[in-house]
């Protein structure tokens, strides 16, 4: 059975991090609204993905996140102030990735997918026992920088875990417009290392996918590809209205078995779940937001000037006009 490697308190630690993403992308949306924060990038019903794979590593292990995993510096306890003031274009909202072994939100598509194959190069020159997760996008391969990270990193050897979230749409470029592969774990037999195919909305299958590519990463095993399937249930970001292209029937199938809602019913079919930890989980990401949101607002304006300091020695006079 999926996950039968976790504890009961593992799964409920699992569900409350699925809880706290979830509210912190649905609060996002409201915020954005109320133009508290600029143009957002859902990730509504890609919490299992995040939380499940996420959940294989150690705190020593690094994360390379993709805008669409923005807030998953949540699971290492990052404050939720930080993630809105990136989204806000504050200053403040630049972490130091050292801090929490959480690279900085790459928003040019797969170029940290290098990055990933890099450190993880970098940390197996040291023998240091540190795998590197990277997430992407379906879209994110069809761009070079993702062949040339992936294959650096399997040639290398490197203890990698590239997690491919196939939610079917590169904006509005639908999958089979994309590739001809069958199948986008397929992609890894062309670099020498396993691809695995997951459901992205059970978070335990996720999460084994993971655990398994993780141990034979840090074993000396060398990176796995790892393919989450499902269908975008939201649209793009923001700005995006997905109308015009998404299938709309699709959308509301998979809206009505969202994957926290189906975590939620395992969890009470197997008895681990109450209603009282079900409302204590939303609460405290409720709470959390809240907070974050006020403490982010609470921030002073950036100083304008942080915008020539280290662009210009002497700034051209029409900028400093305007």
């Amino acid at each position: 059975m999926p996950g039968d490697a976790l504890t009961d308190t593992d799964l409920l630690e699992l569900y409350r991090r699925m809880v706290l993403l979830r509210t912190y992308d649905e609060r996002s949306v409201v915020y954005h609204r109320q133009g508290r924060i600029g143009t957002y990038a859902i990730y509504w019903n890609h919490e299992a993905i995040q939380a499940g794979a996420t959940f294989a590593l150690t705190d020593e292990d690094w994360i390379f996140p993709s805008y669409r995993e923005s807030a998953i510096g949540l699971v290492r306890g990052m404050p939720a102030e930080t993630i809105l003031q990136w989204w806000r274009g504050h200053p403040s909202g630049w972490w130091s990735p050292a801090d929490w072994n959480v690279a900085s939100i790459c928003v040019p598509i797969a170029t940290h997918v290098p990055h990933a194959a890099g450190l993880a190069w970098g940390k197996k020159l040291r023998d240091e026992p540190t795998v590197a997760m990277a997430f992407f996008g379906d879209g994110a391969t069809s761009e070079g920088a993702f062949h040339e990270g992936v294959n650096f990193a399997a040639v290398m050897n490197a203890p990698a875990v590239f997690v491919c979230n196939n939610n079917q749409w590169a904006i509005s470029t639908p999958i089979e417009a994309q590739t001809r592969a069958e199948t986008l774990a397929d992609k890894a037999v062309g670099y020498g290392i396993p691809g695995v195919r997951v459901d992205g909305l059970d978070v335990l299958a996720v999460y084994d996918a993971a655990r398994e590519a993780v141990e034979r990463a840090r074993a000396g095993g060398g990176p796995t590809l790892i393919e989450a399937v499902h269908y975008r249930a939201a649209p793009h970001a923001t700005a995006d209205d997905p109308r015009a292209y998404i299938d709309l029937a699709r959308v509301e199938e998979e809206r009505a078995r969202e994957c926290v809602g189906r975590f939620e019913k395992l969890l009470r079919e197997r008895g681990v779940l109450s209603d009282e930890l079900v409302e204590s989980a939303r609460k405290d990401a409720e709470d959390l937001m809240r907070a974050g949101i006020a403490a982010a607002e609470a921030e002073a304006p950036p100083d304008p000037e942080l915008l020539f300091a280290h662009a210009y020695v002497d700034p051209p006079g029409n900028l400093r006009s305007g």
